[in-house]
């Protein structure tokens, strides 16, 4: 049973961003300012990457916790109101992940995605770890 009505459900679920998210705008922010250029949600690169390094071929994906399914074998159950619309959803959403990563890897890439809370929580940390692979790839 939901604590909110369909109406007020309704507007939390379309107030959910699908890009361009606090923890995107401030993972871009940060890499920007440290000079390093990229690009928004390019259509042209198969799953279409929160942020991509052409040159080196590095694709940055944050995904959100709900939706892509973090620690998803415990939260499944806490799921109460719409489980079977909501688990077959996540369900898709972490099969999809695991595709786009497979062909971005096989195509050559390097696919690195960070949980929304885990940028939030650090930053620098990273930065650090795009950097690194900005590095190796220059080997």
């Amino acid at each position: 049973m939901d604590k909110f009505s369909k109406e007020i459900r309704s507007k939390i679920m379309q107030a959910i961003k699908g890009k361009d998210t606090k923890e995107e705008i401030l993972l871009a922010k940060t890499l920007w300012h440290r000079g390093h250029r990229y690009r928004k949600n390019d259509k042209s690169v198969f799953g279409t990457p929160d942020l991509t390094f052409k040159k080196p071929k590095i694709a940055i994906f944050v995904d959100g916790e709900f939706f892509h399914g973090y620690n998803w074998e415990e939260r499944k159950d806490k799921i109460h109101s719409n489980r079977e619309y909501w688990i077959l959803k996540i369900e898709r959403n972490i099969k999809r992940d695991a595709e786009v990563n497979q062909y971005l890897l096989g195509h050559g890439w390097r696919v690195v995605r960070f949980w929304s809370t885990f940028i939030k929580k650090n930053l620098q940390d990273c930065i650090q770890i795009i950097e690194q692979e900005i590095n190796d790839s220059d080997r």
